[in-house]
């Protein structure tokens, strides 16, 4: 990362990961009036959709887009899209996901001259800014949720990620003082 600064110091740091959000409430501990028991309505559909999700580490900018599946060809395309976002150089940090090593994915990053990719240790998730990226999204949108409609919990789940600055100490923890600028 060190190398990437120094030769692009406006280069831009992209934190990739891949989420499934399900219809299904996630139950969580919530503050509610003593004697008083919240209720939550569960739905027994195990509806789903697939997000991929990338943060830039300095301005915490979120690109967030539904999918269909998490596939290498996916994966390519989703990283062909944060190409055309940013005009400049891209370092791209994402986990060991089967799909990350595929064909499309290798082709990608052999033809694309301003791209780069480090990949997570493999089982530290909590190293990845993106993996706090959707915690924040599913205590904010998803958790005890009382969406009657899947769509609609899509929707806000997406507006959420897509309009929302997401602040990250990943660059002051690992990147030398005075390397870059916000």
């Amino acid at each position: 990362m060190t190398d990437f600064l120094q030769r692009y110091p406006d280069g831009v740091i992209l934190a990739l990961d891949e989420m499934s959000l399900y219809f299904q409430a996630t139950l969580t501990r919530v503050w509610f009036p003593k004697g008083q028991t919240p209720l939550v309505d569960v739905t027994p559909q195990r509806d789903h959709q697939h997000f991929y999700g990338a943060v830039d580490l300095r301005t915490g900018r979120e690109i967030a887009l539904r999918a269909s599946q998490q596939t290498s060809e996916i994966t390519a395309n989703f990283v062909m899209l944060l190409l055309m976002s940013y005009p400049q150089p891209i370092l791209l940090l994402m986990d060991r996901a089967p799909w990350h090593f595929g064909d499309a994915m290798r082709d990608l990053v052999a033809q694309t001259d301003r791209l780069q990719v480090i990949y997570f240790p493999p089982a530290c998730p909590d190293l990845n800014p993106q993996e706090h990226v959707w915690e924040r999204a599913r205590d904010r949108i998803s958790h005890n949720h009382t969406y009657r409609r899947f769509e609609t919990l899509l929707d806000d789940f997406e507006t959420y990620l897509n309009e929302t600055a997401f602040e990250t100490n990943f660059m002051d923890k690992y990147v030398p003082p005075g390397l870059y600028a916000i």
